[in-house]
C-alpha cells in the first residue's frame, strides 16, 4: 500500500496519484489536519502481535500493509472544537504528535523522505555545511542576530552586492530574497529580534532548479535574468524554463549532498555564473516541481510515482535492515552537537 501525507488540495500529490493509477496501483492520501477531530488511530502491542489502524473518512487503513510513504508537506493537526482551553489545546496537540510520530517509526516502509531527515535537511545552516563538504560551490554566508556582524558583512561584500532572506516563508508572511539597499542600513538593528540570512549576491546568467528523485536528477535552467526582478525568480514566473546539463562536478556534489542528508527527494536551487560555475543556494526537501515539469516536459511526477510503486511490495523488509531503523541508528551514532505565484516554486 502507498500512503501520501499531504493536503487535499495539493496539486503535486494529485499528479503523482494520477501516474500511480496509470500503472494500475492505488494510493491513499492522508491529511493530518483531520487528526484527531475527524479521524482515529488504534495501536495495540502485545508479546505476540500488534495492530496499527487508522479510521479515516469512512475507511479503515491497516498500516501494517503500508510499504511506501510520501512525506509530502503534511498539514498541522486539526484539534477538536470541543477543546477551548489553550492550555489543554497545547497539551492535546503534543499528545497527538507524540502518538503519530511514534506510529510512523513502526511502519515497515520506504519513505520519501524519512520525516526526521526531511526536517534536518531543511535547516539552512546545516545544509550549507553539508553542501560545502560535498564539494559544491556556495556563496559567502552570514546567519546572525548581531547588528554589528551584519553591518561588517555588508561592508565587506558591498551594500549592493549583499542579499538577505528569511529562513522560511508562509502565505501570510512571505518574504522574497532581496538585495540590500543603502537606505536599509539604518534598519539593520532589527536583526536582533530574529536571525537573518545574509549572502553575497551571485551574478548569474540564469537560475537552476535541480529536482532529485532517487538516483534521477532533473536539471532545468530558468531564464530569470531577463525579468524586472533578477534577484529572486519566484517574483516573476513568466519566465522560460528549459532542460539543461550540469557540470560533472555539480552532479557529483549533488549525489554526495543527497546521500549525506539521507534524502530521496530534494529540490535544489543554484545560480550559474557567467563563467559557467554553478553555485549552490539551498535545498528544499519538499520543494515544488510542476512549474518546471509544465515547461520542460521532464517526467518528475512520474519519477516520484515510480519510486513509490517500485518500493511498494507485499513482502516485508526485515526489521534489522529497515530504513527508518537505520536512520535512528545513524542519529544515535552521530556527534552530539550538529548544527499563488510566489508559493509555486518553493
Amino acid at each position: 500500500m502507498i500512503l501520501i501525507l499531504s493536503s487535499d488540495d495539493d496539486v503535486h500529490a494529485r499528479h503523482v496519484m494520477h501516474h500511480i493509477a496509470e500503472r494500475g496501483h492505488g494510493a491513499t492520501l492522508l491529511n493530518l489536519a483531520d487528526f484527531p477531530k475527524d479521524a482515529h488511530l488504534i495501536f495495540e502491542a502485545g508479546q505476540s502481535s500488534s495492530r496499527r489502524l487508522l479510521h479515516y473518512r469512512g475507511q479503515t487503513i491497516d498500516l501494517s500493509k503500508v510499504s511506501s510513504v510520501w512525506w509530502r508537506r503534511p498539514q498541522p493537526y486539526g484539534m477538536h472544537p470541543d477543546v477551548t482551553d489553550p492550555v489543554l489545546d497545547n497539551f492535546a496537540i503534543r499528545e497527538v504528535d507524540e502518538a503519530i510520530q511514534g506510529l510512523w517509526l513502526t511502519l515497515d516502509a520506504d519513505w520519501i523522505n524519512i520525516p526526521s531527515r526531511d526536517q534536518d535537511a531543511s535547516r539552512k545552516a546545516w545544509q550549507l555545511d553539508v553542501a560545502r563538504a560535498a564539494g559544491l560551490t556556495m556563496p559567502r554566508t552570514l546567519i546572525t542576530t548581531d547588528p554589528d556582524a551584519a553591518r561588517d558583512f555588508a561592508a565587506r561584500e558591498g551594500v549592493d552586492r549583499t542579499i538577505y532572506k528569511p529562513f522560511q516563508g508562509s502565505e501570510d508572511a512571505w518574504r522574497e530574497t532581496r538585495l540590500l539597499r543603502t537606505e536599509e542600513l539604518d534598519k539593520i538593528d532589527a536583526v536582533k529580534y530574529a536571525p537573518v540570512i545574509f549572502q553575497e549576491y551571485i551574478e548569474a546568467t540564469c537560475d537552476l532548479r535541480v529536482t532529485v528523485v532517487g538516483d534521477k536528477i532533473f536539471a532545468a535552467a530558468i531564464d530569470s535574468q531577463k525579468t524586472a526582478y533578477r534577484v529572486d525568480f519566484r517574483m516573476d514566473m513568466n519566465v522560460t524554463i528549459t532542460p539543461t546539463k550540469l557540470a560533472p562536478k555539480t552532479e557529483a556534489g549533488i549525489r554526495k549532498l543527497m546521500k549525506s542528508l539521507d534524502l530521496t527527494y530534494g529540490a535544489i536551487d543554484f545560480r550559474r555564473r557567467p563563467n559557467g560555475e554553478e553555485v549552490f543556494l539551498e535545498i528544499n526537501p519538499a520543494g515544488q516541481w510542476l512549474f518546471v515539469e509544465d515547461q520542460t516536459g521532464q517526467p518528475i511526477s512520474k519519477a516520484v510515482a515510480d519510486y513509490l510503486i517500485d518500493r511498494s511490495r507485499s513482502d516485508s523488509i526485515p526489521r534489522s535492515n529497515h530504513p527508518m531503523l537505520k536512520a535512528i541508528s545513524q542519529t544515535q551514532d552521530a556527534p552530539a552537537v550538529r548544527s499563488d505565484q510566489t508559493a509555486v516554486a518553493r
